[in-house]
């Protein structure tokens, strides 16, 4: 993207000698905001570039140029392009004026690839990276007046996927999705075709990963449609959710001026978060847990989830210890587990989570990752009262299962 080279020149006339808006000060930045959530419901030409450009280009560009959407970096680590022109009062004129805005974070990237800085290439860390990406984005977006309801754009640029790398950059994204909606915002993602986006696309129907609300595909192939070849199926992402960057670092002149940029084409549609629901039921969660007699309790751990957590020896029968929940409607939740690590536990515990087409098992290693959440996946759950997840003793592995507590959030 825009991001990599220096992108606005301007042609000598009134429109270059314009000044460029002057910031806003901090206690009017406050007072204007983007109209509508951005870039909302839209179909069209679009273009992206590395500096926001200044009022007068903006202005240009909207009289002349078949565009209507511009990308710009509100965010992140990776930018190498100042800002001046990027405030509030640009925002606000800009869509008060009638352009629409694909807002950018441009920060943590594949730990298999070359640009930094990297996000970590263990899944859980990665996962967690993409949560404070999150909040940097929404953070940013809210200090431009980009409000709630608009899609914010996570760019991670092209890298040599392999399963490891993948695993790293789903979960990071996973993060991002989670807490951009606990946030307001919808998720989306940047990436070329032949990396990112086939990666999302292939993951579309696995629930180890949350699913983002849109994909921005970049795919050089000169076509201004939202087609993503053979790197995403048209099934996936169908509902007015891509972007399509058909071409690149092309040099423009509308208006008498002229922009180095990247031509987009968008069919996106607004919509709304889900809302956030979530539930922790803890093994001491009155009427929230059953366990059999074989089942101990133990403070042993110093990374146990409350009081005490439960735990039992392998054996050859499943005598399932089950949390149980009342959910406020049939869809999909992730199921996060809390254990206490130790390398006398088991390393691989059966988690069954009761889906609404039958118990679904996970292996999880006990031995490592506790203290902390770990997600399980996405699954469909149905709606009311009943035992959800349970800790299974029937496990090919040696050590005591261990069963402490568990989350729910609605997606």
């Amino acid at each position: 993207m825009r991001a990599f080279v220096t992108a606005l020149t301007l042609l000598v006339g009134a429109a270059a000698a314009a000044p460029a808006t002057a910031a806003a000060p901090a206690a009017a930045a406050a007072t204007v905001a983007a109209v509508g959530p951005q870039p909302g419901t839209f179909t069209g030409k679009g273009f992206d570039t590395c500096t926001a450009p200044s009022q007068a280009a903006m202005d240009a560009w909207l009289t002349a140029s078949p565009y209507r959407a511009v990308g710009v970096y509100i965010s992140g680590a990776s930018r190498t392009c100042a800002q001046p022109n990027l405030t509030a009062t640009w925002v606000a004129d800009q869509t008060r004026k009638g352009w629409r805005l694909i807002p950018i974070e441009l920060g943590y990237q594949a730990p298999c690839g070359t640009r930094t800085p990297k996000m970590s290439a263990d899944p859980a860390t990665a996962r967690g990276q993409g949560r404070t990406a999150a909040d940097s984005a929404a953070a940013a977006a809210t200090a431009l007046g980009i409000g709630a309801g608009s899609t914010l754009y996570n760019d991670i640029e092209q890298y040599p996927s392999n399963a490891s790398c993948r695993a790293a950059v789903l979960s990071f994204l996973s993060g991002w999705v989670e807490r951009l909606h606990t946030r307001g915002y919808l998720a989306g993602m940047y990436s070329s075709g032949s990396s990112g986006i086939t990666d999302v696309c292939n993951a579309y129907d696995d629930t180890r990963y949350l699913r983002l609300d849109q994909i921005w595909i970049a795919w050089w192939n000169g076509v201004a449609d939202t087609d993503g070849g053979t790197y995403c199926a048209d099934d996936r992402y169908a509902d007015q959710q891509r972007l399509h960057q058909y071409a690149g670092d092309v040099t423009e002149t509308w208006g008498g001026v002229t922009m180095k940029i990247d031509r987009n084409y968008l069919d996106v549609r607004a919509g709304t978060p889900p809302a956030s629901w979530s539930v922790t039921v803890d093994n001491a969660t009155s009427g929230g847990f059953s366990a059999g007699a074989a089942w101990g309790a133990s403070a042993y751990s110093g990374q146990r989830h409350g009081a005490d957590y439960r735990f039992a020896t392998p054996v050859a029968a499943s005598d399932v210890a089950w949390f149980r929940a009342s959910l406020p409607a049939t869809g999909a939740y992730e199921v996060s587990v809390w254990y206490p690590a130790d390398p006398g536990y088991n390393d691989r515990t059966p988690y069954l989570v009761a889906t609404t087409t039958g118990n679904r098992s996970v292996a999880v290693d006990q031995r490592t990752g506790g203290g902390r959440w770990v997600s399980l996946g996405v699954f469909t759950l149905a709606a009311g009262a009943g035992d959800k997840v349970g800790v299974s003793r029937w496990s090919a592995g040696t050590g005591y299962v261990v069963a402490d507590a568990v989350r729910i959030t609605r997606l």
